[in-house]
């Protein structure tokens, strides 16, 4: 490790060694196949190391790796960098406080990024606590300046993204934050995948519950995270994220939404930016049945599942639609 103007950074012995073993992991783990997924990690103010494009993450070595400036300038190496360098340099940009970025496919997580739902169940504690709620970027071509744009909003209010049809973006202020990150949006989206679609039963906490832990996660130094709807007087109510990111008391866990906006947010002029109202840059989730609404079909196409509305219920019968395909898939 070294300081450099009051910031701890890795070495670039210790970026490089890194890169590697966290590239053997997410290949080992199937969060990527063939040649998917990029990894960064910042050695300095203004220079990082990148995996290159074209080779698998299980199988590089650290004369394959890439040091770049974070205006996109390759300073070292023989390879190229992977064109999905955009968003990594854009997430640096946007927050100068991280130091890596991990970027893969993990199934269950793009289920979740193809449908357009995002991770926000009050479910599991964990979640809520080293994570917290997953948005969803809207769609963007891959290696192009849309992808950066399109998950610039969320870098400093969340510690991941799904990126639409696409995967899953994590940073972190270390290295291994950033992929420890990765791993739980994995298992958050098992999870919900199962206790949603095969169990078919999620008890969500209360309000007073997840206040609760949104102060423990508040102590252990985590800023980012947003706020999970919760259950109050046994309805499941969404709170005001731009209330809660201002520390507004109003904001706490069970204020009701009406009209776009908390109370306090109503009070203070500002807008809500939570769950009812997503952050700019958020996809609009498509049902089935909406085969209007996306071009050639989409998901919906023929699947004769009428639209209801944008309650829970529509959330369940899209992910159910899904693995009733995966399981016709299998059998076939």
């Amino acid at each position: 490790m070294m300081t450099i103007q009051g910031m701890k950074y890795k070495s670039d012995f210790e970026a490089k060694k890194a890169i590697l073993d966290i590239g053997r992991r997410m290949y080992a783990k199937g969060f990527v196949a063939s040649n998917d997924g990029n990894i960064s990690c910042r050695v300095g103010p203004n220079t990082i190391w990148t995996t290159p494009t074209g080779v698998s993450k299980g199988f590089m070595t650290q004369d394959m790796l890439v040091k770049m400036d974070l205006d996109g300038k390759v300073l070292m190496g023989r390879l190229k960098p992977s064109s999905e360098i955009k968003m990594h340099l854009r997430v640096y940009q946007e927050n100068p406080r991280l130091q890596a970025v991990t970027h893969a496919h993990p199934p269950m997580a793009t289920c979740f990024a193809i449908a357009g739902q995002p991770l926000d169940a009050a479910i599991l504690t964990e979640a809520i606590l080293s994570l917290g709620t997953i948005p969803v970027a809207r769609y963007a071509t891959p290696g192009t300046q849309e992808v950066p744009d399109s998950i610039a909003p969320f870098v400093n209010h969340y510690n991941g993204v799904l990126l639409a049809n696409h995967g899953a973006l994590t940073w972190g202020d270390d290295i291994y934050q950033a992929f420890y990150r990765l791993e739980s949006v994995e298992y958050y989206a098992t999870i919900l995948m199962y206790t949603g679609n095969i169990i078919g039963q999620q008890n969500h906490l209360s309000c007073e519950q997840v206040d609760r832990l949104l102060e423990i996660r508040k102590n252990m130094g985590i800023t980012g995270g947003g706020v999970p709807p919760c259950m109050n007087g046994g309805q499941l109510t969404k709170v005001c994220e731009s209330c809660a990111a201002a520390g507004e008391k109003t904001a706490a866990a069970g204020t009701e939404l009406a009209g776009g906006s908390c109370g306090g947010c109503a009070a203070a002029g500002g807008t809500q930016t939570g769950p009812q109202a997503p952050l700019k840059g958020v996809t609009p989730l498509v049902r089935p049945g909406d085969a209007g609404k996306m071009p050639g079909g989409g998901l919906g196409a023929g699947s004769g599942s009428p639209s209801t509305g944008s309650g829970p219920a529509d959330k369940d019968a899209l992910i159910a639609e899904i693995v009733r395909r995966v399981v016709v898939q299998l059998k076939a």
